[in-house]
């Protein structure tokens, strides 16, 4: 169905594999996404879910066009609204039809308009009804598989302004013989020519709060109980990130 979903990280911990080696895994907590509608763009398909799961007493602090939205569409509130890469040749005909790219600058009344939620619901009757199973439009972690191959993806921590060796790693200058400069970043220009400050010096700045993707970790253990992710290896951003997690195809 879904190639990617997105989770809450709750922190590192390590447990040990079948010959007794210890690992450091990463915890994710990942809860049931819906799956809202089918988009298709020219050449690609693509599916829009909603995650984490809006609390009853804070839907009346939700803004109104993202609540109407819910709304034309008979579904409960979330928080997160994200387009997620598909699998191929995989079944949407259970879900509406939605929108294409080129409906994006259509009026919201054409657009809910389109939007055929009725005819999804028969069209599910009746495949149950004919004996094909039931199709569920929350899914969870059983998109997975233990030893899957996953990119993840999350914003780092913030580290606010630092200076050149927490940034970039450099060594220093000395620290002795009447130096004065032990942690400066030293001469940042050149000579007349071109006498200027050459693009992409690296130089003191803000650091971290950006996004980075690890490639290729591993899902070492799957808690679908518990609705646990046990991810080998360590994931950016603190505890409570947002973190994406796609298969890798």
């Amino acid at each position: 169905m879904i190639r990617e979903i997105y989770g809450k990280k709750i922190g590192m911990t390590q447990v040990f594999d079948g010959e007794g080696n210890v690992l450091a895994v990463t915890l994710l907590e990942v809860k049931p996404v819906y799956l809202l509608e089918k988009i298709d763009y020219s050449g690609k398909v693509k599916a829009r879910i909603g995650c984490f799961k809006v609390e009853e007493n804070r839907i009346k602090k939700m803004k109104k066009p993202i609540l109407g939205y819910f709304n034309s569409l008979k579904v409960n509130p979330y928080s997160l609204i994200k387009e997620v890469d598909v699998e191929k040749n995989a079944d949407f005909s259970f879900l509406t039809k939605g929108m294409s790219a080129d409906m994006k600058t259509s009026s919201p009344e054409k657009d809910i308009a389109k939007t055929d939620i009725n005819a999804a619901a028969s069209d599910s009757a009746e495949k149950k009804s004919e004996g094909f199973p039931e199709i569920s439009r929350e899914i969870g972690v059983e998109i997975f598989k233990e030893g899957d191959t996953i990119d993840v993806r999350a914003r780092t921590k913030g580290r606010g302004f630092a200076g050149g060796i927490k940034r970039h790693h450099w060594s220093g200058q000395p620290q002795s013989h009447g130096s004065m400069t032990h942690r400066r970043i030293g001469s940042a220009g050149s000579n007349t020519f071109p006498g200027r400050v050459l693009k992409g010096l690296r130089m003191p700045g803000h650091m971290g709060d950006s996004y980075r993707t690890m490639k290729n970790l591993k899902v070492f253990k799957i808690d679908k109980a518990k609705e646990l992710l046990f991810i080998t290896g360590s994931i950016p951003g603190s505890r409570g990130t947002i973190v994406r997690v796609k298969k890798v195809s």
